[in-house]
């Protein structure tokens, strides 16, 4: 067994399949703990989570998706708290991913994130979840008729990107480009192949944005798209297309892979359960706690990094200016104090939705009514189109001796395949 004072927890693959363990060793000893290997304090504690989160004056989030890799750009050890502050507003562009929003503080992230909420209104929220409906059925359609297949693949990836392009108001017409471009599946339609996915999905999300954003403010069509184009930062003044352009990528982005592992964790657990499947069947208004547990048992993000621009002390931990911290949202899903029996999944747990899945403070996640109604209404229509749903044992093995394989990340929780039976 590893041991917590040579852990590399950033690079240690016994991690990626059952990091829970390592987890709760670290919390026991502390729930701020520094790994020895970068110097990064892990947040495993609930409590603590929510204070670190809950401070963005105190810890900066500019390092909230690189952390200790590849690190930031000068040295901050050993420094004072405002020559830490000082250097962290002067390099901190420098630093990769610096211009999306998870990565912005307030006032500015402020600003940006406006540019979402005035778009994710319950108005809008409620006609997306029309359109999930119908889009749930045309991708169980053919998974269904087969008796089942690869999940991720053929269905939940499909569904969750295909969501988002309602919601930020892709023309329909233009759904199957983005699914084949962004899935690698060409089932939906044919693209010219004149793309720059070659260099990065990103850079495609950002070409396409910029050339539905620069229409919509030259020709006004009074449609969703046209709304987010003409939006205005909370002072009035009117952003650069390439502000308003980010904000769209990177709900689309960072909204399809999240989604996607809750819908592939809620489907391995019902798979497991028969007896869950035939309760959830009869009773679909639990599906919602049920979502929630699944949130909370496995959050698809582990967490993010905040880097602290001020000395502090959270939980009795001295946190020296210039600290980088881990807050783990999956351990502190499971911690002891907050949350009774953590280990075992409970879809009719009370306090279930008290989970931090989707973060707290001014970055918490604004699809996170998106993701719960997309994974309500998938979960919901392959219940009622099938009778029974089974691990396909052929690639997963028995019962007694599963083999899953989990996305080899530090910073994301989920399966990188599923492969059921259903039966109609």
């Amino acid at each position: 067994m590893t041991t917590l004072d040579s852990l590399d927890f950033f690079h240690d693959e016994t991690l990626n399949d059952d990091p829970y363990p390592v987890l709760d060793r670290m919390r026991e000893t502390s729930p701020i703990l520094r790994e020895p290997v970068h110097g990064v304090m892990v947040v495993t504690g609930y409590d603590e989570a929510l204070a670190v989160v809950g401070d963005p004056q105190t810890f900066s989030s500019c390092t909230s998706v690189t952390g200790p890799i590849p690190g930031f750009p000068v040295p901050l050890e050993g420094l004072g708290d405002a020559e830490v502050s000082a250097l962290i507003d002067a390099h901190r562009d420098e630093l990769p991913f610096s211009d999306q929003l998870p990565a912005f503080d307030p006032p500015k992230h402020t600003a940006h994130r406006s540019l979402l909420s005035r778009l994710i209104t319950p108005k809008r929220l409620k006609e997306n979840e029309e359109f999930m409906w119908l889009l749930a059925d045309r991708v169980l359609d053919p998974f269904v008729a087969q008796g089942g297949g690869e999940f991720i693949g053929e269905v939940a990836t499909r569904f969750a990107l295909l969501v988002v392009a309602d919601l930020l108001g892709v023309p329909e017409e233009d759904h199957a480009e983005l699914a084949a471009n962004l899935t690698g599946d060409i089932a939906l339609g044919n693209t010219d192949g004149d793309t720059v996915m070659a260099h990065s999905p990103l850079e495609y999300l950002y070409k396409r944005f910029t050339d539905y954003i620069e229409d919509r403010r030259g020709a006004p069509r009074g449609d969703v798209m046209t709304g987010m184009a003409l939006a205005t930062f909370p002072d009035g003044s009117t952003p650069e297309v390439i502000d308003v352009v980010r904000v769209a990528a990177n709900l689309f982005s960072a909204g399809q892979e999240t989604t996607v592992r809750l819908l592939s964790t809620a489907l391995k657990i019902l798979a497991e359960d028969a007896e869950l499947q035939a309760r959830l069947r009869s009773t679909p208004d639990a599906l919602g706690n049920f979502i929630e547990e699944c949130l909370r048992f496995e959050s698809p993000i582990k967490g993010d990094f905040r880097l602290a621009r001020a000395s502090t002390t959270i939980g009795g931990v001295d946190i020296p200016a210039g600290t980088t911290l881990m807050v783990h949202l999956g351990a502190a899903n499971r911690d002891p104090r907050q949350f009774e029996n953590p280990h075992v999944f409970d879809p009719e747990r009370p306090n279930a939705r008290r989970h931090i899945g989707f973060g707290r403070g001014v970055h918490s996640c604004i699809g996170a009514p998106l993701a719960r109604a997309e994974g309500r209404v998938l979960i919901q229509r392959l219940l009622e189109r099938t009778t029974d749903i089974t691990i396909d044992e052929a690639v997963h093995g028995p019962a007694n001796d599963r083999r899953y394989n989990y996305v080899p990340t530090y910073i994301l929780r989920g399966l990188t395949d599923i492969h059921v039976k259903v039966a109609r």
